[in-house]
């Protein structure tokens, strides 16, 4: 059983620092991409960054680029995502997600979820 745990989540203020973490089980590791999404209130889900299986590729949306960073250890089969400079409009659930092959950006060719963890960034 295919298990994504989220964690890291919490309230920071404008210009704030957040690491989040996506411990992965049930899967091997190192053979998949993996993804961040978040999702706003009233507003569907939305690509934030994915990784390469190997870490040696890196994807972000415009409006993180810059500003948040993934990484994985494969040792600990675990996925990061720093973000830095955090701004109100980050305010969401995160969630990872483990892709196979496909296109990294793509919401529906993800193969599996986690369930989320809240960011919420005050003014």
């Amino acid at each position: 059983q295919v298990q994504l745990v989220e964690s890291g989540g919490g309230l920071v203020q404008a210009g704030g620092s957040l690491r989040l973490s996506c411990a992965a089980s049930g899967l091997t590791f190192s053979t998949y991409g993996m993804g961040w999404f978040r999702q706003a209130p009233g507003k569907e889900r939305e690509f934030v960054a994915a990784i390469s299986w190997s870490g040696d590729t890196t994807y972000y949306a415009e409006s993180v680029e810059g500003r948040f960073t993934i990484s994985r250890d494969n040792a600990k089969n675990t996925v990061y995502l720093q973000m830095n400079s955090l701004k109100p409009e980050d305010t969401a659930v995160y969630y990872c997600a483990a892709i196979y092959s496909g296109r990294p950006r793509a919401i529906s060719e993800y193969d599996y979820w986690g369930q989320g963890t809240q960011v919420t960034v005050s003014s």
